[in-house]
C-alpha cells in the first residue's frame, strides 16, 4: 500500500508559478514506484502531465506542459514536486500524484494503483 498526499495548489495569475508537493508513505517509496502527475479539468478527463522513473533520471512530459513545467522525486523524502513554470489558464484542473509499483513508467492513468485526493490549480487570465 502506499498513501499519497498532494499540496501546493493554489490561485494564481497567468505567467506565475507553483510547485506541487507529493508527499507518499507506506510501501518503501524510493524502491518500488514510478510516479505520475496527471490533472483533471471539469467536463474533462483526466489527462497526463509528467512521470518520472525510479530513480529520478527518467523523465517524460504532456506536449502542452513540455518546457514550463518539471518533475522531480526526492526518495530519501519519499516526495514528488511538479514545478511549474508560466501557467497558462488552460492549465486549471484538480492535479494527482499517482503510483505505478510495476513500474511501467507509463502516461496511461489507468495503470496507476495508487492515487492521492488531488489539489486544485486555478490560473486566471
Amino acid at each position: 500500500q502506499v498513501q499519497l498526499v498532494e499540496s501546493g495548489g493554489g490561485l494564481v495569475q497567468a505567467g506565475d508559478s507553483l510547485r506541487l508537493s507529493c508527499a507518499a508513505s507506506g510501501r518503501t517509496f524510493s524502491r518500488y514506484t514510478t510516479m505520475g502527475w496527471f490533472r483533471q479539468a471539469p467536463g474533462k478527463e483526466r489527462e497526463f502531465v509528467a512521470v518520472i522513473s525510479l530513480s529520478g533520471s527518467g523523465t517524460s512530459y504532456a506536449d502542452s506542459v513540455k518546457g514550463r513545467f518539471t518533475i522531480s522525486r526526492n526518495n530519501g523524502m519519499s516526495t514528488v514536486f511538479l514545478q511549474m513554470n508560466s501557467l497558462q489558464y488552460e492549465d486549471t484542473a484538480v492535479y494527482y500524484c499517482a503510483a505505478d509499483p510495476l513500474n511501467r513508467y507509463s502516461s496511461n492513468w489507468r495503470q496507476y494503483a495508487y492515487w492521492g485526493q488531488g489539489t486544485q490549480v486555478t490560473v486566471s487570465s
